[in-house]
C-alpha cells in the first residue's frame, strides 16, 4: 500500500520564456494548489483494492462525490494527507475486509513505507489480531522498491493529467474537488491494469 497526492489547480497554465528586459508582464496571480490524497493497495496477483480518498477539509461536502464510486472510501484531514487515525481506518474498512476471504485464514503480508502513521500501537495490535504481517520498506527506498511507485502511480498521474486536460478543453478553467472523483476514476481504470500491477 502507498499514498499518492494529486493536485487540484487551475488548468491551462503555460510557461513563457522571455528576455529579462521584455516590458510585458507575464506573471500570473498566485494559484492556490490543493492536494487530494489517495491510499491505494495492489497485490502480487495483479489485484487492487478500492481506494480511500482523503479530502483536505474539516467537513465532507456531498457535491464532492456526486460521481458514482461504489466501494470507494472517504476521509478528511486538515492537510489532506494521511495520519495515524486514517491509516487505521484504512486497515479496518478497506484492507482487512477486502483481503480476508481470499487469504482463507492464512496470514497476509502488507508492505508499506516507513511513514510513522502505519506503525502506531493501535495499527500493530489490529494487524496482530487479524493475521496481518506489517512489513516496512527501508527508509528512503520506496521510490525504487515500492511497487505502487514503480509501476502504477506514474501512469495514474499521467492519465489524470490527460483527463484534466480534457476538462480544460471542454471549457473548465479549474479542477475542483467536485471534478476529482470522475477524473480520478477514469485515470485509475487506465492505470490499474493487471499488466501494470504485475510489472511492479
Amino acid at each position: 500500500m502507498d499514498e499518492t497526492g494529486v493536485m487540484l489547480s487551475m488548468l491551462g497554465s503555460i510557461k513563457v520564456l522571455l528576455d529579462k528586459d521584455d516590458p510585458r508582464d507575464y506573471r500570473g496571480a498566485v494559484v492556490k494548489r490543493t492536494t487530494v490524497t489517495a491510499i491505494k493497495c495492489i497485490s502480487g496477483n495483479g489485484r487492487f483494492l478500492s481506494p480511500m480518498i482523503i479530502w483536505p477539509a474539516t467537513t465532507h461536502r456531498s457535491n464532492w462525490t456526486t460521481f458514482p464510486t461504489p466501494g470507494w472510501h472517504y476521509a478528511i484531514s486538515n492537510s489532506g494527507y494521511t495520519d495515524s487515525k486514517i491509516s487505521l481506518e484504512w486497515l479496518k474498512r478497506v484492507f482487512n475486509p477486502q483481503t480476508r476471504e481470499q487469504a482463507n485464514q492464512k496470514p497476509r503480508v502488507l508492505i508499506c513505507d516507513g511513514f510513522g502513521s502505519h506503525e502506531t500501537l493501535e495499527a500493530q495490535v489490529f494487524c496482530f489480531e487479524n493475521s496481518i504481517i506489517l512489513y516496512r520498506l527501508p527508509s528512503h527506498t520506496s521510490h525504487k522498491l515500492q511497487p505502487c511507485n514503480v509501476s502504477v502511480f506514474t501512469r495514474l498521474k499521467d492519465e489524470y493529467r490527460d483527463e484534466a486536460e480534457r476538462l480544460f478543453q471542454g471549457g473548465a478553467n479549474t479542477v475542483g474537488k467536485q471534478h476529482f472523483t470522475s477524473l480520478y476514476s477514469r485515470a485509475r481504470e487506465k492505470a490499474f491494469t493487471k499488466r501494470n500491477i504485475m510489472a511492479g
